[in-house]
């Protein structure tokens, strides 16, 4: 370890890029520049063990650094031996401005001395290069900097205490404090490296011979830290300023190596108790084997491959999930990834590859029968059906139709499909398809995500357990898309008989036929279906029910259902035909028939309640006595029956027998009607009251939910000519008013609207023209002819006729050109209550689809021009008929 030297007035001066050398810290260095090569020589290896150095910390202020040091490991005597690469710029320019520029030297360096010298040549160049190991003595202050040849030299002044100050510091008790301090982190230090690394032995010794302001500048220069701490502890000059720092640097160095054995400890613990729960594990299992108890994870693997063996898989399936099986052997319960994968085992296995059900042999008038019982009219779509059947028995194994049920809702859309599946005698399953937005709901997750499932196909398979379901699509026509995906695409494998043969769900991950199912779809309305996938399917309708059929229906199936679900009978509460008639009439306004059974509902929960009201516990008199379970014992004992007694009843006679009294029936009549349901909602006098003033019209419209009657209004006010539509209108509807306006305008002479050529109907007013119910929105092209005969009546001030309603969309030259929903306008004029109605003569061809008893209830009018829906709109006739030139 170094001693106490004296140095002299200058020394050579080696700089030291971002790196600092401490008093008793051992260095190499390997000196490669021509101005640190010459230094070497001429101080160093010309003056053998006599020569000395200064080594001054220099910073780069450009952060080009020269200077990388490389730290080697320390060796048993604690001392720090690292590697330092010296290369400075042209020694002349180390006094020049440039230099001066480029870095900032330190005011206080350390002086050193050369324990080893070894020199070289490096090839091909020829150039020399020595490996030096250095020793820092003691530090110095740089009074003067200057230049000697190639290299720097500097006038010091040392500022190390004497042999006497040291001894008069060393009687200090701060210092004493001090030592011991630091003395004791130092050795806890060394305890810990040395059952981290079993070394320390001469490091301790060291700490037990050395001076203490010796100790600290060894240790610190043993720790890694940054160069502003190496330059800090350099100019501790004062011995207890420097201990301070350096206990300060050995405690911060011991808690940053508990804290990473804590972190090691703690890794090394988790995988010990990894570790030791699987040989737990392993002899647990051994254990449970000697006792021939079987209730482990193993069996239940063994239990599961034995339920995918009878699970009938296809070979090429059957290979995938024996691959699948044995990856699931070799992972641990705990692992990540077990579950799922035995998640994907189990539904491989419950899924019905080939179960099927047992179809009975078919019975087409049984079929019909149970169809009838079910649903009442719709003949079409049952005699569709029926055919759909007959060609099954023929040839089961043919490939039907998908068919498509599209009509309002309440029509019997959903029960039509589950009385398919009862005359096949098939297992039946609905998927609901309302409000879907990602396919993965049909094809599935891949099961890279987290909370993969199959889809609800598979989903719904898996549930019947048979492969050869009826399975109803239900609301098709409200599927969505969005950047999940499109279902309505993912639909079209499904119902193509060509390609559901190898469907394939993301999370299955393995093809399975659903060539087997029949497929029932419905749908409200067919034109959000996309045209692709509507061509899959064979659309049948399904119109709302007549007045008349809503009574059969509400006879006898809902107040049958009704009365049943309330726990109720026909002895307690009774609905009569005419009471139901005004149900209709007055509550109920729809193609189906659920606001119907809701009224009949209502009325049988006010039967339930006067039911519950009337009825009173039957209450036994005092001189009453109960058959006891002594004497039914004592019968039974002797073998016989129980003989009947006969007990006085007494004054308990009269209350039973008006307990026992048979309630009479609640009879609902229009009294009961009106106090249940309210006051009526629809009366006849709704039409006439709307049509009493001119510029008024009866229109037809069709909606989802079936037909309904559509008012169009009128009105002119001072104004300069416009048109205003209100009642939330859609782009067609808009334009089908501006050619109305357009036509009756050009046709005002001929009309009688005007008296001669040139007068503007529009001069100094405007039109407003408005559709009622202007939450709802409405579109289409069927409101021409209507639109035509309200300004017709508002620019003669004639009204029109409250009993006629219309249909048909117009063209400039007046011709009525057919339109869509017929059938559903017509049975909403019925339901209305109107008389006549004004059709396109070319939709002649759909009113053999209208009931003979609406047909027989309605004047049908057919038109081929604006002229003639004139003539049948107005009351008398139209006098101001003149039919122009086309």
């Amino acid at each position: 370890m170094a001693e106490s030297v004296e140095l002299p007035s200058r020394l050579a001066i080696l700089p030291f890029r971002n790196k600092a050398l401490l008093p008793g810290a051992f260095i190499r260095i390997r000196c490669t520049s021509h101005s640190s090569v010459t230094l070497v020589e001429q101080e160093l290896w010309q003056r053998e063990d006599k020569g000395l150095i200064g080594i001054l910390p220099v910073r780069d202020a450009t952060d080009t650094t020269s200077v990388g040091p490389m730290l080697s490991p320390g060796t048993d005597s604690g001392e720090e031996s690292s590697k330092v690469q010296v290369g400075t710029s042209d020694p002349q320019k180390l006094n020049g401005k440039n230099q001066q520029e480029a870095i900032h030297w330190h005011t206080r360096g350390v002086a050193a001395r050369a324990l080893h010298l070894s020199r070289g040549v490096e090839k091909p160049s020829g150039r020399v290069t020595y490996m030096v190991v250095l020793e820092g003595l003691c530090r110095f202050n740089v009074q003067e900097l200057s230049t000697r040849g190639t290299y720097c030299t500097a006038r010091i002044a040392p500022v190390e205490m004497t042999k006497a100050e040291m001894e008069q510091v060393e009687q200090d008790p701060d210092f004493m404090a001090l030592s011991r301090q630091f003395k004791l982190t130092a050795m806890e230090l060394v305890s810990l490296l040395e059952q981290k690394q079993k070394t320390g032995g001469r490091t301790k010794t060291l700490l037990e011979t050395l001076p203490v302001h010796r100790l600290a500048d060894i240790f610190v220069a043993s720790f890694e830290m940054s160069f502003e701490e190496q330059l800090s502890m350099l100019d501790s000059v004062d011995i207890k300023a420097r201990l301070s720092k350096a206990t300060e640097l050995v405690e911060r160095h011991l808690q940053s190596i508990r804290v990473a054995e804590k972190i090691t400890q703690k890794v090394e613990g988790q995988l010990s108790k990894t570790q030791k729960e699987f040989f737990l594990r392993q002899q647990m299992r051994a254990i449970k084997e000697e006792l021939g108890d079987n209730d482990d994870d193993e069996d239940d693997v063994a239990a599961l491959e034995r339920k995918m063996q009878s699970a009938g898989m296809p070979p090429d399936i059957w290979k995938h999930a024996q691959r699948e099986l044995r990856r699931l052997k070799k992972m641990q319960p705990q692992q990540p990834g077990y579950n799922s994968s035995r998640v994907y085992l189990e539904l491989l296995a419950d899924l019905p590859w080939l179960k099927a059900s047992e179809e009975h042999e078919l019975d087409l008038r049984a079929a019909r029968e149970r169809l009838d019982s079910d649903h009442y009219g719709l003949v079409k779509v049952k005699q569709r059906i029926i055919e759909y059947l007959a060609v099954r028995k023929l040839k089961p194994e043919a490939r039907g139709p998908v068919l498509c049920f599209v009509g309002p809702p309440g029509v019997g859309k959903t029960s039509l499909a589950s009385s398919i599946a009862a005359a096949l005698g098939r297992k039946f399953v609905r998927i609901s398809l309302g409000g879907v937005k990602d396919e993965a709901d049909i094809r599935g997750h891949r099961r890279t995500y987290i909370g993969s499932m199959p889809g609800r196909l598979i989903d719904g398979l898996k549930r019947v357990a048979v492969c050869n379901p009826v399975m109803l699509l239900d609301e098709i026509d409200k599927t969505g898309s969005d950047v999940r995906g499109d279902p309505a695409s993912a639909l079209l494998e499904v119902l193509d008989p060509e390609q559901n043969k190898t469907f394939n769900d993301h999370y299955l991950n393995v093809p399975f036929d659903l060539s087997k199912v029949i497929f029932v779809a419905t749908a409200n309305r067919a034109q959000p279906i996309p045209p692709p996938l509507l061509d899959r399917m064979e659309v049948i309708e399904l119109p709302g029910y007549t007045p008349e059929e809503k009574l059969r229906i509400a006879m006898h199936h809902l107040i049958p259902r009704v009365l049943d679900e309330h726990g109720l009978s026909s002895e307690f509460l009774q609905i009569p035909e005419a009471m139901v008639k005004l149900v209709i009439q007055r509550y109920t306004r729809e193609a189906g028939v659920r606001n119907l059974e809701r009224n009949l509902a209502a009325l049988a929960r006010a039967g339930a309640v006067r039911l519950a009201e009337q009825e009173h516990p039957i209450k036994l008199s005092k001189d009453i006595h109960h058959l006891g379970p002594p004497v039914l014992e004592s019968r039974l004992a002797d073998g016989g029956g129980i003989e009947m007694e006969v007990i006085p009843m007494g004054v308990g006679n009269h209350e039973i027998s008006n307990a026992l009294r048979v309630q009479p029936p609640f009879i609902v009549d229009e009294a009961a009607l009106e106090k249940v349901l309210g006051p009526p909602r629809y009366d006849g006098k709704e039409t006439a009251e709307r049509v009493a003033t001119p510029g008024v019209s009866v229109g037809l419209v069709w909606t989802a939910f079936g037909g309904e009657v559509q008012f169009v209004e009128a009105t002119t006010m001072v104004g300069k000519g416009d048109l205003h539509l209100t009642g939330q209108l859609g782009d067609v509807i808009k334009e089908s008013a501006q050619i109305a306006l357009t036509w009756v305008r050009a046709r005002a002479v001929d009309l009688k609207l005007a008296s001669c050529e040139g007068i503007n109907l529009l001069e100094g007013r405007d039109i407003h023209i408005h559709f009622p119910a202007g939450a709802v929105p409405k579109d289409g092209p069927s409101a021409g002819v209507t639109l035509v005969t309200s300004l017709v009546s508002l620019f003669s001030q004639r009204r029109a006729r409250a009993d006629t309603a219309m249909t048909g969309e117009m063209t400039l030259r007046g011709l009525v050109l057919p339109v869509g929903g017929i059938k559903d306008k017509v049975l909403a004029a019925h339901r209305y209550g109107i008389k006549r109605v004004i059709l396109p003569e070319r939709n002649l061809k759909d009113l053999v689809e209208i009931p003979s008893a609406v047909l027989t209830s309605l004047e049908i009018i057919l038109a081929k021009r604006m002229e003639d829906v004139l003539e049948q709109a107005f009351e008398g006739g139209c006098p101001f008929r003149q039919y122009s030139k086309l």
